[in-house]
């Protein structure tokens, strides 16, 4: 094979290290949950031979079972890579999750690839979540081609899927989503439904008959041309379109026969800078059959029509301190900058990483600087560290081989990179560099967590920053105010595969517990308190007396402390005393346990004793009077608020924006966007929106996102305030 994939010995059909970045496609598969995405993976991994049977990897004589349940669970919530070898070219494919709630994984299953293949379902459709995903892969160019699934369903229709498509994903032009191959049909059956045998090659003029589970080529008989030859012209129409050969549309048009090899060139470099959108058809194989429908098919235009690593451009690339640096893109033997693109814990060997290797070689023992940056605010600390590369390996199932180098276009994992997190970039010791991070969902679903037990307790720690160094879309937050340990999930299914990684992975069992809001206290009118501490026990008493005004000030003032005594009724040393004392309590609350905040205290008046007045006796007796002076007075309890901002599909404002005004929500404005939504813009109290992730989903049959961010604290309606505070009570 010169120059293109090497073999491990005794591991026929499958890719093991390719030496050359133009013999690697790396493809990413995407499509919502049940469009049948790890069953294509499945299928091409059979038809190259990289199994022996659907569902099964061997090696060696051994077998380990491929699809037993655990394992296929896992794949449908996280990012995978199966390696396969076609016509001497290695494919990386990329199987990502259906889940919106796993949409991380998603991406970084973007990031590693350099095209994508949507996978659709005859019998379910184009979903609003892989329009947005499609959306995403245009705006940064990336190649594209569309497989429709589940043929065999009764009421499936290509020819009715593929104007789906080109609806869906062709709205700026329809003629850029075309099929290059339609449906072959059998008899139909006592149901009225004829199932599809093989396929139509559109170019080619060829049929491909699956029907023995081996692809057969024959010639279309004369009732079939008319047919073909009426979807073959709209296809070479929309190929000529596309052609980077301005004559051809005026050669064509003119009745010249475009060649075969001349269309076929201009299909590849159309798909290849994403102008063109083949729609093809695939199906698993049956039984004992050693091809599924279209596969092959699909290999073909993966390795001829897929761009090659060199055409994907570098991310940004800067070094440690932030200054820019140019690197060539797939240069093999240019300076080493690879990404982790997923992070995973084995029980045996530890964590393992999956790296895309963009510049350089990665070879195995040699030591690598790992950075990490710009994911503090998600419970990611920056580092800057060294470490020793492990064993390199490819993966397949559950198994992992051995590779000798990674070379820049290529993917692999990377054992014992102990501080090598999701995101992170490998560079060279003494090169340190640092990639610009891919775009990652906010995750916006609390998820209020306790150790379950002490044992637990002292694991807690260690299992949530493991969980979070593997999954960069989770955010690990230690409230300050509420002293609660929070998870910020993607949705319930994420919390979900969250805790389950806890118990077992990191033997951690935890109990959720409810979220609770930060709220405030403060002051709705001044009032007047005096905090008298005097205690007579023999030796030395305590004798501390002070009088206090409390008075409201503008949200976001804080704790404001005048000191406006006399005469020295309090002496000097002792009114900072008095003023930590008050602060103390403050933060303690006056009403129902919140931090009190926007309030001046006024010191107005006081006694002392010159032998039993003391630092702490003036504390105690700022907080008496604090706690006096509430005792007398309106006390407001403040909620937070938080900008939300959705954007949602027109179809959906008239509930999206009744749903937030039922959530006490302020509806600030809308703002026409492109693509057929709106941006609606609006004020909700946070106690309002902690499932706000999701009902959304469910209010927009997932097609709507939303961010928020903290806008104040603001007092909050008085039937609420007092049920929060008769729960205070029961809880003291």
């Amino acid at each position: 094979m010169g120059d293109k994939v090497k073999e491990h010995p005794g591991a026929a059909g499958r890719a093991m290290a390719a030496d050359h970045p133009a013999s690697v496609r790396n493809v990413v598969l995407v499509g919502h949950s049940g469009s049948g995405k790890t069953t294509l993976v499945e299928a091409l991994a059979l038809t190259a031979g990289a199994v022996n049977r659907a569902g099964r990897v061997e090696d060696g004589g051994t077998v380990s079972d491929y699809d037993d349940i655990e394992h296929r669970q896992q794949r449908s919530v996280q990012l995978s890579l199966v390696p396969v070898e076609w016509n001497g070219f290695k494919i990386n494919i990329l199987d990502t999750p259906g889940y919106a709630d796993f949409v991380g994984e998603l991406r970084a299953g973007l990031r590693a690839a350099d095209a994508a293949l949507f996978v659709v379902s005859a019998s379910d459709g184009v979903d609003g979540s892989t329009r947005m995903v499609w959306e995403e892969c245009a705006a940064v160019g990336m190649p594209r081609a569309i497989v429709v699934t589940h043929l065999e369903a009764a009421r499936a229709d290509f020819a009715e899927m593929t104007r789906v498509c080109a609806e869906a994903f062709g709205a700026d032009d329809p003629d850029a989503v075309l099929p290059l191959y339609t449906p072959l049909y059998g008899p139909q059956g006592p149901d009225g439904h004829a199932p599809v045998t093989g396929l139509v090659g559109l170019l080619t003029q060829k049929l491909f008959d699956y029907s023995t589970g081996e692809r057969k080529e024959s010639e279309p008989g004369p009732d079939q041309l008319p047919d073909i030859e009426e979807t073959r012209n709209r296809l070479i129409e929309g190929i000529i379109s596309e052609s980077e050969d301005e004559t051809l549309m005026d050669r064509y048009l003119g009745g010249e026969q475009i060649d075969l090899k001349t269309l076929i060139e201009d299909l590849e470099r159309a798909v290849a800078r994403g102008a063109f959108f083949p729609v093809l058809a695939a199906a698993p194989a049956a039984d004992g059959a050693r091809q599924g429908l279209g596969t092959v098919e699909l290999l073909e235009l993966v390795t001829g029509g897929f761009p090659t690593p060199f055409e994907h451009p570098t991310p940004g690339v800067t070094t440690i301190d932030g200054r820019p640096r140019e690197i060539k893109p797939c240069d093999t033997g240019g300076p080493l900058v690879a990404e982790v693109v997923k992070t995973a814990s084995d029980p045996y060997v530890g964590r393992v990483s999956l790296v895309r290797v963009f510049s350089g070689t990665l070879r195995p023992d040699e030591t690598v600087h790992v950075s990490g940056h710009g994911l503090a605010d998600r419970g990611h600390e920056d580092h800057d560290v060294d470490e020793k590369v492990g064993a390199l390996s490819t993966p397949f199932g559950k198994q992992q081989r051995p590779v000798t180098h990674v070379i820049a276009g290529d993917l692999a994992c990377v054992a014992k990179l102990g501080r090598a997190e999701t995101g992170d970039t490998l560079s060279g010791k003494d090169d340190p560099l640092l990639m610009e991070p891919w775009e990652m969902p906010d995750p916006l679903l609390p998820l209020a967590i306790e150790a379950h037990s002490k044992a637990d307790e002292d694991k807690l720690s260690q299992g949530l920053s493991r969980l979070v160094a593997e999954d960069p879309t989770m955010r690990l937050e230690q409230n300050q105010d509420t002293h609660q340990v929070v998870l910020w999930c993607l949705g319930e299914a994420h919390a979900d595969v969250a805790l389950e990684r806890l118990r077992s992975r990191y033997g951690v069992q935890v109990d959720v517990v409810p979220h609770r809001v930060s709220l405030r206290e403060t002051f709705a009118g001044k009032s007047g308190g005096r905090g008298r501490h005097v205690k007579q026990s023999g030796g030395h008493g305590q004798f501390a007396i002070c009088e206090i005004e409390v008075e409201p000030l503008p949200g976001g003032s804080g704790i404001e402390f005048v000191d406006k005594v006399v005469g020295g009724a309090v002496p000097r040393q002792f009114i900072p005393s008095v003023e930590k004392g008050i602060r103390a309590q403050a933060v303690k609350g006056v009403a129902a346990g919140y931090q009190l905040v926007d309030v001046r205290v006024t010191l107005l008046d006081g006694k002392a004793h010159s032998v039993d007045s003391s630092d702490a006796a003036f504390q105690t007796a700022g907080a008496l009077a604090l706690r006096e002076a509430a005792a007398d007075a309106k006390i407001h309890l403040l909620e937070p608020v938080a900008e939300v901002s959705v954007l949602v599909g027109d179809d959906y404002v008239g509930a999206v924006m009744s749903d937030l005004s039922g959530r006490r929500g302020r509806v600030l404005g809308t703002e026409q966007t492109s693509g057929g939504r709106t941006l609606i813009k609006a004020e909700v109290p946070e106690f309002e929106i902690g499932r706000y992730a999701v009902d959304l989903r469910s209010l927009s049959h997932g097609t709507a996102r939303f961010s928020r961010s903290y806008a104040r604290h603001e007092p909050m309606p008085p039937q609420i305030a007092e049920r929060i505070r008769e729960q205070a009570k029961e809880a003291s």
